[in-house]
């Protein structure tokens, strides 16, 4: 870990776009849907934050969240065990002042007085549905040299056509216009087809003017920061874009979360999003994953603690998976400890945790509409 530390606070916002895969958030929240074998939506971030020097972050739930707060514990595993800094979690309730919010200003005025405490000069503020190797450094830097009073990290790629044709049950998505790097406009839910500078939702801001504009805002009784907070101050605010051209996996849709797992089988696809700094997780001792008898294994992606018997192929299996003797899996998604016993055949299938597909069964989806399983239910 980078042992400098950044000059930032960083905040992030887990709920984001729970709306957008309402069967992976009936029980948890954005941030902790698993990914990529063995992490948290959140690990991404929460990593990428702590690999640049940012030892000082807080994590502002709504709902949903203990499965989250499980995950991150006292935030050991990514060195924020600290006596001064470290992970905050900001429930709901947790103090008088805190509430169920419904937009980051509500989110953000509910922590003035922890912002107000702090030392940090500026501020990171960052959803958790996108998974990504962030360099913060470089966008903080860039930040300073612009004179920014806000920086808004964007990709240059089209919106997915969930996100337009949703409602996004209250979420907002936001596409930028630039004059050079400055920011003229931000569009709220475009419909526009094409490439679009398309807002990653994670901002630098000052910490004294996020303090400000939070106040303001929150006493008026408005709801959304980028609506509210930031597009009507165009002009007067000298906000600024930085384009991030790294791999970036956005969850926008139960497909879209199949399509970016799917995609790590890839070796370069895996290295792009893995390879410049470590991501970290939760630890969980579990043995090496062992293949018995006549298994059989074909461009998967498997984390340890699974036991396999069976066949395997084109597919991601996350911790304590078990394939038994005679199972054919294709083109799966298999969260951890789902069991797929003997003789049964699943294709195109997304299992939630402690699945069980009984012996013999068949489970089939299609490329374009994967069959979802729900956690612990047995097939």
């Amino acid at each position: 870990m980078v042992n400098s530390n950044a000059d930032a606070l960083g905040i992030i916002f887990p709920n984001t776009y729970d709306s957008l895969v309402p069967q992976l958030t009936n029980e948890r929240l954005m941030a902790s849907i698993p990914f990529a074998g063995r992490y948290r939506m959140i690990d991404f971030i929460l990593s990428s934050m702590v690999n640049c020097g940012i030892d000082n972050i807080a994590v502002i739930v709504r709902e949903n969240y203990h499965s989250l707060m499980d995950h991150l514990g006292a935030g050991r595993e990514w060195d924020l065990t600290r006596k001064n800094g470290g992970l905050t979690i900001f429930p709901p309730y947790s103090q008088k002042n805190l509430k169920v919010y419904t937009g980051r200003v509500e989110a953000l005025g509910s922590i003035i007085p922890f912002l107000k405490s702090q030392k940090e000069k500026y501020v990171i503020l960052s959803d958790a549905n996108i998974a990504v190797n962030f360099d913060f450094k470089a966008m903080i830097d860039a930040h300073v040299a612009s004179g920014a009073d806000v920086t808004i990290a964007y990709t240059k790629e089209e919106i997915p056509e969930s996100a337009r044709k949703s409602d996004l049950g209250g979420d907002l998505y936001f596409t930028l216009k630039l004059d050079g790097n400055r920011v003229n406009e931000l569009y709220i839910n475009s419909r526009e087809s094409g490439i679009q500078n398309f807002s990653m939702n994670i901002y630098v801001i000052d910490r004294e003017l996020l303090i400000r504009q939070t106040e303001y805002a929150f006493v008026h009784g408005y709801t959304f920061f980028e609506r509210d907070m930031l597009a009507p101050y165009l002009d007067k605010l000298n906000v600024q874009g930085f384009c991030y051209e790294g791999y970036a996996a956005r969850i926008s849709n139960i497909n879209s979360y199949f399509d970016e797992n799917m995609k790590l089988i890839d070796d370069d696809n895996r290295e792009a999003l893995f390879g410049s700094n470590p991501i970290y997780t939760k630890i969980r001792d579990d043995n090496p994953t062992r293949y018995i008898g006549d298994a059989k294994a074909k461009d998967v992606l498997v984390a340890d603690g699974c036991v396999i018997e069976g066949e395997v192929e084109r597919s991601v299996l996350f911790r304590g998976v078990r394939i038994g003797k005679g199972a054919k899996v294709r083109d799966c998604v298999l969260m951890q400890d789902t069991v797929i016993e003997d003789g049964a055949c699943v294709e195109y299938a997304i299992t939630d945790k402690d699945v069980t597909v009984s012996a013999g069964k068949e489970l089939k989806g299609a490329d374009s509409f994967p069959v979802y399983v729900a956690k612990g239910k047995t097939v």
